[in-house]
């Protein structure tokens, strides 16, 4: 496979400007290494994230950091059950010459958090994908774009409580990854203790230009896949579908309902990004692996089956990937 130098003194340059994110990151967010290594994996490859975490894990704390670390502007919206879809896409008023303008709402932005996307209805939450696929929103009858670079990170708890609507798997498809926030271990909570509780401010820099992150993310478009990858990650999806002749024995007795191709192209794309912020120049197998439970993990569905023998979605994907 042929490289072009300049591409592979960028992909060089790349590994460098991901370093000192994360050591400017986490000056301020103690642990959660593999959190932000999947968020940055996202933005990199220019992809949505749902991050899933009971309350009280710093999941705000996490993305205003980042953002300011980025470079870029950020909003945050707290989703509720009476959220409306202009709310969050802005409204069309009428102005001192009696016209009518658009005031753009909280979605035009680089950066947006949505805090707690299940707790707000469906028509909402659909407002949200579209400008997620489309990068731009239509409303009046004019199409607006959305300035790039463009993320959204989704938040929402666990635990199914009273007043949620669940993202339909459909939506959840447009989300690239699905992290899995968990509570720190005693020795990152006591770290976490005592420098909350001093009156110490860290100060964090911005590392990066959105400039910079749109190149970064052409470059990655551009890192050659070799066959083997592709066929690797195309197979695995395979495997998780019951109607396919791939399918595993694991995936026809505990699986209601398998990945679609959007899985696929999301662990190539992952896998050269994954390649790329570790240095490589060309992606393998082992980086489809290290990224396929947080992109699969929302596209499959587990049945009654699999939920009876305490079976969880992670392990069915461990076992096909084995």
């Amino acid at each position: 496979m042929t490289h072009n130098t300049n591409d592979v003194e960028a992909i060089d340059n790349l590994k460098k400007s991901y370093t000192e994110l994360k050591q400017e990151i986490q000056k301020i967010i103690i642990g959660q290494e593999d959190i932000i290594d999947n968020v940055l994996l996202s933005i990199f490859s220019g992809g949505h994230s749902l991050l899933i975490g009971v309350p009280g894990l710093a999941k705000t704390l996490l993305v205003t950091t980042i953002a300011k670390t980025l470079g870029i502007d950020y909003n945050r919206v707290q989703f509720t059950p009476d959220l409306m879809p202009s709310d969050i896409i802005g409204t069309e008023i009428l102005n001192s010459n009696r016209e009518f303008v658009f005031n753009k709402g909280p979605l035009f932005t680089n950066f947006l958090l949505a805090d707690e996307i299940n707790r707000t209805p469906p028509k909402t939450q659909a407002a949200l994908l579209e400008a997620m696929q489309e990068h731009a929103i239509t409303t009046g009858g004019k199409r607006y774009k959305l300035t790039e670079p463009f993320f959204v990170l989704a938040t929402q708890n666990p635990i199914e409580q009273e007043g949620t609507y669940p993202l339909p798997e459909a939506q959840l498809d447009r989300f690239m990854s699905n992290i899995w926030l968990d509570y720190p271990n005693i020795e990152e909570e006591i770290t976490i203790v005592k420098s909350t509780t001093s009156g110490n401010e860290q100060v964090i820099s911005k590392k990066l230009s959105s400039q910079e992150i749109i190149e970064y993310q052409k470059l990655i478009r551009k890192i050659p896949v070799p066959d083997n990858v592709i066929s690797y990650a195309v197979e695995l999806v395979a495997k998780t579908r019951k109607s396919s002749p791939l399918a595993t024995k694991m995936a026809q007795e505990y699986i209601s309902w398998g990945a679609g191709p959007r899985a696929s192209q999301y662990l190539i794309i992952g896998a050269k990004t994954h390649a790329a912020l570790n240095g490589k120049y060309s992606p393998d197998i082992e980086d489809v692996q290290a990224i396929a439970h947080s992109i699969l993990r929302h596209r499959i569905v587990k049945n009654y089956k699999a939920d009876a023998e305490g079976l969880t979605i992670d392990e069915i994907i461990s076992n096909l990937m084995s």
